[in-house]
């Protein structure tokens, strides 16, 4: 290996070498090498205020306003954003059998994109835009053309990325930002296809990553603080079941007194080292 391995990633080897089925848990923090910020620092706290919820997007127009505005200025960075080292590593431990499947809490879809097969987008998809009314889908971008040509004074604008496509804009007057309306109904709510703060998992979505879980000998979670019930609630389950975990993650989480093992070291850094180290399992583990 190119670099001296730290006694919590030979762990972490060790774990999965006993363990070879993992179902794998992840967060913002696995993201953040390809430029995408994360939510929360190492004690568990926002970073930055708080995202929107479903509460008050559902309710304000304003908020909406406010919402698709800063998504315009933003969204380019999570739609040009590619994959890193952390989300190519636990795609290879797919491809070689080592990994059950992936829940992730990320929106951003680069383990797709970095070629994991097996995987549950636990809050949904950033690139769809779903109409609350007659339930139609739209691609994102498409929405974003529309929303350039109906507001072309907000195209170019420059501000601070925030997590998840939004943006940075204080002191800024959104009242007279233009929304389209639903192509199909001519009257929904469009909104991103995402699992806001405030709402919840559909059901059929959080039964196969539950499946996922089951399928596994182990749960290892990745750059989540897992302050959010939807990602714990898989934590609280493993538990309950006698599952090994393991956490790859700085800082605190919520489910610290759960983990037989934390390791708190770089997340692409240790996903590479673990890859490197189970290649030098026997040959025929890697074929099967």
């Amino acid at each position: 290996m190119s670099s001296v391995l730290g006694a919590d990633q030979q762990a972490l080897i060790d774990l999965v070498r006993r363990y070879p089925r993992l179902c794998v848990l992840t967060g913002a923090g696995v993201s953040t090498d390809s430029g995408i910020p994360d939510y929360r620092d190492e004690k568990g706290e926002w970073k930055r205020p708080p995202p929107m919820t479903h509460q008050v997007y559902m309710k304000s127009h304003l908020g909406r306003q406010r919402y698709w505005a800063r998504s315009l200025v933003g969204f380019r960075l999570l739609a040009h954003a590619t994959p890193g080292r952390a989300h190519q590593a636990l795609a290879a431990l797919e491809a070689q059998g080592f990994i059950e499947g992936i829940i992730t809490q990320n929106v951003d879809r680069l383990h797709q994109k970095a070629g994991s097969r097996r995987v549950v987008d636990l809050h949904g998809r950033a690139d769809l835009v779903r109409c609350m009314q007659c339930n139609l889908l739209v691609r994102r971008h498409v929405l974003h053309d529309h929303l350039a040509t109906l507001n072309p004074d907000w195209v170019g604008m420059e501000a601070e990325i925030a997590p998840d496509g939004d943006a940075y804009l204080d002191e800024v007057d959104f009242s007279t930002f233009r929304l389209p309306e639903c192509p199909r109904c001519g009257h929904g709510i469009l909104k991103p296809d995402v699992v806001f703060f405030g709402d919840n998992v559909p059901r059929g979505r959080l039964e196969r990553a539950m499946s996922i879980l089951d399928d596994s000998q182990a749960l290892l979670v990745v750059g989540s603080s897992l302050m959010v019930f939807s990602g714990f609630r898989f934590a609280r389950h493993a538990a309950s079941r006698g599952m090994p975990m393991a956490c790859l993650n700085r800082g605190h989480t919520r489910a610290d007194a759960l983990y037989s093992l934390k390791c708190e070291a770089p997340i692409d850094e240790s996903l590479t080292a673990l890859l490197e180290g189970l290649s030098d399992v026997d040959g025929s583990r890697l074929m099967g």
